[in-house]
């Protein structure tokens, strides 16, 4: 049933949650291409060596075109690794609350879940909500 008082799950909880997902798709190896890598070692290799290359990438980015003309590559490789660090911080409490079960991470993500087929729904045509306080 169509609840027509739901309400929109906390900008925090959807940050949260998109974070994680995205942090998943780029860096879990559960997830991206490199799963089909079968020696964990290497995995971890190519992520490191990919890591260097896009902190470089985005560090060369930042002096083109922003002007940072004193552009160091062990400072920029420093900073990703204080975005990322915060990130798989955040990763490894959701892995660790999905391997124990926590209520809390279930609740949040059935929030989310329950809003987003609510909202599909109310998108169709032929969709009415029936308000049985209305009606009786």
């Amino acid at each position: 049933m169509i609840e027509p008082n739901m309400k929109k799950p906390s900008l925090f909880r959807t940050s949260v949650m998109k974070v994680v997902s995205g942090w998943r798709r780029v860096m879990d190896v559960r997830y991206n291409p490199l799963k089909h890598i079968p020696d964990p070692s290497l995995q971890t290799y190519f992520m490191l060596v990919l890591f260097v290359i896009w902190s470089v990438f985005f560090g060369s980015l930042a002096a083109n075109y922003l002007g940072f003309f004193n552009y160091n590559t062990i400072a920029s490789i420093i900073i990703h690794i204080s975005i990322i660090l915060p990130l798989a911080f955040t990763n490894a409490i959701f892995v660790d609350a999905e391997r124990d079960g926590e209520k809390w991470l279930k609740e949040w993500k059935e929030e989310q879940s329950r809003y987003k087929l609510v909202m599909n729904r109310l998108k169709s045509k032929n969709l009415v909500l029936w308000d049985p306080n209305k009606e009786a």
